[in-house]
């Protein structure tokens, strides 16, 4: 299944629509403007929070936490960086990491575990200007919205730095 993401909005109290291949609203993300830490949540199209994303305040590399119900679900930090791929870290409470790399400035990386490709950012298979495209490949226990969540983090730390 393909997400649609619009890239022009990511400013903290901006808010915007994750739609599926079909159109139809999947995810709303909510920027929580007037916080000390930069902060995201992810809705259900009903209103439901599903992940909220935070930066964390005191990280040497910069760091964005992922949380459900109130407790961290996943840690996205920067691995390393070469000059042709960047490389984070997800780092899960439950469950092997996850890698992620690519040219994320471009919006062409992968998000993977263990060498398989959970999904695939890309801007190349769209037309419209300043969006990017999450096509989850495999769930593999992780869900749409928790790889959906690493996309946004990832994008959102390396457009910062």
């Amino acid at each position: 299944m393909k997400y649609l993401v619009r890239d022009k909005i990511f400013a903290i109290g901006d808010d915007y629509w994750i739609e599926d291949e079909d159109g139809r609203q999947a995810f709303l993300v909510d920027g929580k403007a007037l916080r000390l830490r930069d902060t995201l949540e992810l809705k259900d199209p009903a209103g439901r929070v599903l992940v909220t994303l935070r930066a964390k305040a005191l990280s040497l590399r910069g760091a964005m936490t992922v949380e459900r119900d109130g407790r961290t679900v996943a840690t996205v930090s920067r691995k390393r960086l070469s000059l042709l791929r960047d490389h984070y870290r997800v780092t899960l409470e439950d469950g092997p990491a996850l890698d992620v790399s690519g040219r994320i400035l471009d919006r062409e990386f992968g998000i993977e575990r263990d060498g398989e490709t959970l999904a695939r950012i890309s801007r190349k298979w769209l037309r419209v200007r300043d969006t990017y495209a999450v096509e989850v490949v495999r769930e593999d226990g992780a869900g749409a919205a928790l790889l959906i969540a690493v996309a946004v983090c990832v994008i959102r730390m390396a457009d910062r730095d």
